[in-house]
């Protein structure tokens, strides 16, 4: 049956309003490459007690692979009975979506009858499209699930889509959301000028991916012009694969920036418009940007490796691991960056998450 967003639970469309931290699900395998139940359970406890408001499960860092393996709805539920067996309070459930209409509509489908709350729609499988045709696949996807919107950055294959494509996508009656991911500045105003030029900016919701400016992303107001007048709007909270690891500290930046924001007064503190650029820092190593982001799935395996989450860093695809001169730079944000981890938090939890 299709989920429309008036069916969402109030208090999952309030915390989604009011702006959360949700991590991109991992996936883990054992070193044969087949799904570790067992510390699959473990990550998911590890962001519910981490205080993350949401999960992402089957997007990019869950692995699209998972379909060709037949693993799709196994991890989409097992994330589910997971959160819904160590904790009871809100969380929104984003299940990601992709490939043709056919292929996202069923896996929508999937996802509502599991119980997730939306899809967050990605655009790669049909980067030749027109926009037309682009509108026209998120307005059959839309009736089955509400829906968020991904602005993929092109370097791993996200199309270039323009403000007026922003713009009728917003208008969407059951859209929920954006998250914003193109690693561009211009292209992320496109996104704010789309949304605003559809006022839609009340009802749809801006999420940061940009794992390259999160903390600016979440302190920044961003004003576009419309009938002559500055309107401002302001990101909720992110849906970022970096929030896969060091989550309990994600979830203590965005509390501090909410609480900035709260105080008033314009003005955002030095300390705090420099902490974006080390998490950004971070973000280099763990997304494997030396290489063009081809250990930006391993590399986050890697650091939930080092604190006991995960056995290996192992993909579905052989061939993807840390890139050259990675694990170093992991090595050096871990001895620069300490403060920003959540070791301490994992190191006393760890076992009780595994058990």
């Amino acid at each position: 049956m299709p989920l429309n967003r008036s069916d969402l639970p109030r208090d999952v469309l309030a915390l989604l309003a009011q702006g959360t931290v949700i991590p991109a699900h991992p996936l883990a395998l054992d070193a044969k490459r087949q799904f570790d139940r067992r510390r699959q359970r473990a990550l998911t406890r590890y962001y519910v007690d981490a205080g993350a408001g949401g999960l992402a499960v089957g997007v990019h860092t869950t692995q699209f692979a998972i379909r060709e393996k037949g693993l799709y709805e196994t991890v989409l539920r097992s994330a589910m009975e997971d959160r819904l067996a160590w904790s009871q309070r809100p969380m929104a459930m984003v299940a990601g979506l992709c490939g043709s209409t056919a292929q996202a509509r069923a896996e929508a489908r999937t996802a509502v009858g599991l119980g997730y709350h939306a899809g967050l729609l990605s655009l790669a499988a049909l980067a030749s499209a027109s926009e037309d045709e682009l509108i026209a696949h998120c307005e059959a996807v839309a009736q089955e699930i509400p829906l968020v919107g991904f602005y993929l950055q092109t370097a791993v294959g996200g199309p270039i889509l323009s403000s007026d494509f922003w713009r009728r996508f917003a208008r969407i009656p059951n859209v929920l959301a954006i998250k914003v991911a193109p690693f561009n500045r211009y292209r992320t105003l496109d996104v704010v000028r789309g949304l605003v030029d559809a006022r839609a900016e009340e009802r749809v919701y801006l999420y940061t991916g940009n794992d390259d400016h999160i903390i600016l992303d979440l302190a920044l107001p961003f004003t576009a012009m419309r009938d002559g007048e500055p309107v401002t709007v302001r990101f909720r909270g992110g849906l970022l694969g970096h929030w896969s690891v060091w989550t309990a500290s994600a979830v203590r930046q965005l509390q501090q920036v909410k609480e900035i924001l709260a105080a008033g007064g314009g003005n955002l503190p030095p300390e705090l418009l420099a902490l974006d650029a080390r998490v950004t820092d971070c973000n280099s190593a763990f997304f494997d940007v030396a290489n063009n982001f081809h250990g930006c799935i391993a590399g986050c395996h890697e650091v939930l490796r080092r604190q006991g989450l995960l056995e290996g860093i192992w993909c579905l695809d052989p061939h993807e691991g840390l890139g050259r001169g990675q694990a170093e730079q992991i090595d050096r944000v871990y001895r620069q960056h300490a403060d920003l981890a959540d070791d301490a938090f994992v190191k006393g939890n760890v076992e009780r998450w595994l058990a």
